[in-house]
C-alpha cells in the first residue's frame, strides 16, 4: 500500500526546507540530530536518493519542523492520512513529564541501519536494589486495571500497540506465536526479562 502520492514529493521536500529556514535555518544535521536519524539517511531523504518514504521518517521530520499539516496532507495517500496524523501527535507528544524518570537516562545510538537502545539505571535514593524496585514495579503492574497499564505504557509502546492492532488477525498471530517463542527460548537458557 502505498502511504504518500510521489508525485508530490518534491512540494513536500520544499515544505520542509522551507520549515527548516523558518525555525532557524536549520542544517541536515541539526534535523538529523532532533529526529534521531543518522545524517546519512537524512541527507539521501532530503536529496531524494532514497527509494522508500518511510512513514515515522516523515512523520518525525514534520513533528519536530512543526509542519502544519494543510501545508503538506496533499502529500499524505487518504486512507493513511488519519494514521498519518496520529503518528505526527505522537512525536509531537514524546516526552511528557509524567514520563521523565530522573533516576534513568534513555542512551541512543545509532549502529547501523537499526537504532539501538538501552535504559540506564541511576542510584537508588531509597536504598533499593535494582532487582527489588523491578520486584516492586512488577507488583504495582499487577494490580492495575487493563486502562490503566494501557495508559502506563510509554510512546514507544504505545506505538508498537497501533502497529500491533493495525495488523491483520494473521499477522497479529504471527507476532504473538515469535514473542511466546522468544519468552521460552530466554527461559530455556535461565535468562530473566
Amino acid at each position: 500500500m502505498a502511504e504518500f502520492k510521489k508525485e508530490k514529493l518534491d512540494a513536500f521536500l520544499g515544505v520542509t526546507r522551507k520549515y527548516m529556514q523558518v525555525r532557524g535555518a536549520m542544517s541536515q544535521k541539526e534535523l538529523a540530530e532532533q529526529t534521531d536519524v543518522g545524517v546519512s539517511t537524512m541527507s539521501r531523504f532530503l536529496s531524494q536518493k532514497s527509494t522508500e518514504l518511510n512513514p515515522q521518517l516523515i512523520a518525525k521530520i514534520t513533528a519536530k519542523l512543526n509542519i502544519p499539516l494543510h501545508e503538506m496532507i496533499d502529500f499524505v495517500e487518504e486512507d493513511f492520512a488519519d494514521r498519518f496524523i496520529r503518528l505526527v501527535k505522537f512525536y509531537k507528544d514524546e516526552l511528557n513529564d509524567s514520563e521523565f524518570d530522573p533516576d534513568s537516562v534513555e542512551a541512543t545510538t545509532n549502529a547501523g541501519p537499526e537504532k539501538a537502545s538501552a535504559k540506564i539505571e541511576g542510584p537508588a535514593s531509597d536504598g533499593r536494589t535494582p532487582n527489588q524496585r523491578k520486584e516492586d514495579k512488577a507488583k504495582s503492574t499487577a494490580e492495575l486495571s487493563i486502562r490503566e497499564k494501557l495508559e502506563s505504557l510509554t510512546p514507544r509502546q504505545r506505538a508498537f500497540m497501533t502497529e500491533f492492532l493495525n495488523l491483520k488477525l494473521e499477522e497479529r498471530d504471527l507476532i504473538v506465536d515469535l514473542g511466546n517463542n522468544l519468552f521460552q527460548y530466554f527461559k530455556m537458557k535461565g535468562m530473566d526479562i
